[in-house]
């Protein structure tokens, strides 16, 4: 948009055995939650005439065939820069083999159509690479309306010459790809868009694995697309990350060829830096265990700040209960074992009180003044509300909170 742009979106779901409904949504969800808004969206399930018709073109003129030889075969020709035995037939008999394709003469794997290109090309891959395959799954979002589907390069390759794209950015491991399309611009006497290629970008210890994720979602390894041990942008979110700390990360990275992996504590830390201006502070008991305080004073509420730098957020009110005289706090577990009897610490913006007894647990009232360098821990009083807090591993942390 900087140079009077305009970004497409484009879902590429010509792979009916895996295209799922409800992923339209969740992408265009995602996308959104990050900021992006496009100009233009297309779907390429939608798209499948206008391939066809270029598909056509190329047989009628000779720059493509219907192959019908079985994959290994094929291979081991290709490899030695020999053509199949179907790759000079005419184009009147390709284009019958075609519409067999379409009408169902063919199943899957017994006939691909594909493009011509130089035998003896470096890269075996780039040699009368696969356009066209039989899939026989319904597509979710056209049925069983067609049975003969378009692979990536093919399709790509003609929606960004129909739509004008003029820039590509994508990652480094599509360089076979590339030339794949290259060829096909190159029979059709097309400009080839400006590439820019950018390195892998990984997230230490988190699946990215698109197939992975799937499987694990639909054996019920993972708890959805948004589980909290995935690197998916759903699950960031879910996990409390702003789009604004994932747009820093990324641009600190930069475009570069050179593969990265991200740290979940760069990325935790640069999240740190915003929510702590945005978050409002609440305290949370995990595991906790009931405390008498002897000695305190009766004071029925506190009002705590709902933000420490913010006083114009407003203030929250913790009632304080009471019962034969003491006063009642809910404290962690954890955090009463690692003090000492005797030991002064205080109750955060509350009181300080000194550690009389472990079991029962039981303190004393030692002042409302902060005291330089004793230990600070959370607490609740009087009705306190249950609290899950889901942690960054899956697990679950149940306790009680304002």
């Amino acid at each position: 948009r900087l140079y009077g742009g305009k970004f497409i979106l484009r879902f590429e779901d010509t792979n009916p055995a895996n295209a799922r409904g409800e992923m339209y949504g969740r992408i265009k969800e995602d996308l959104e939650w990050l900021g992006i808004r496009w100009d233009e969206e297309f779907f390429q399930s939608d798209r499948l005439e206008l391939y066809y018709g270029v598909a056509e073109l190329l047989l009628e003129e000779g720059k493509a065939y219907v192959c019908l030889c079985r994959a290994e075969e094929f291979r081991e020709r290709r490899d030695r820069g020999l053509p199949c035995p179907c790759r000079e037939l005419p184009p009147s008999q390709q284009l019958e083999r075609w519409r067999g394709m379409r009408e169902g003469e063919y199943g899957e794997e017994e006939a691909v159509l594909r493009v011509k290109t130089d035998l003896h090309h470096p890269n075996p891959a780039v040699r009368d690479w696969p356009a066209f395959r039989v899939v026989e799954a319904p597509h979710p979002r056209v049925g069983r309306r067609y049975r003969v589907w378009p692979l990536y390069n093919f399709s790509v390759s003609v929606d960004d010459h129909e739509m004008g794209i003029t820039h590509v950015i994508r990652g480094k491991e599509h360089e076979v790809n590339e030339a794949r399309q290259r060829t096909l611009f190159s029979l059709l006497g097309w400009e080839y868009p400006t590439v820019v290629q950018y390195g892998r970008l990984t997230l230490a210890g988190a699946k990215l694995s698109k197939t992975e994720i799937v499987r694990g979602v639909e054996r019920g390894e993972l708890q959805g697309y948004d589980d909290v041990r995935l690197g998916t942008i759903s699950a960031l979110r879910r996990r409390g990350f702003l789009p604004e700390s994932i747009r820093r990360v990324i641009l600190e990275v930069g475009l570069t060829r050179v593969d990265s992996s991200l740290s979940w504590e760069s990325l935790e830390a640069q999240n740190r830096k915003l929510v702590d201006d945005l978050a409002l502070r609440y305290f949370f008991v995990p595991s906790g265990v009931w405390m008498r305080v002897r000695g305190a004073p009766e004071l029925g509420e506190v009002e705590l700040p709902l933000h420490p730098s913010h006083p114009e957020r407003g203030k929250r009110r913790l009632p304080l209960r009471y019962e034969g005289g003491s006063l009642l706090v809910l404290v962690p577990s954890s955090d009463l074992r690692e003090r000492r009897e005797g030991e002064v610490f205080r109750l955060k913006d509350l009181m300080n009180v000194a550690l009389l007894s472990k079991s029962p647990p039981e303190a004393e009232f030692r002042g409302l003044e902060l005291l330089p360098g004793v230990a600070k821990v959370q607490w609740v009083s009087g009705d306190p509300v249950e609290v899950r807090v889901l942690r960054p591993d899956g697990s679950v942390e149940e306790g009680l909170g304002e």
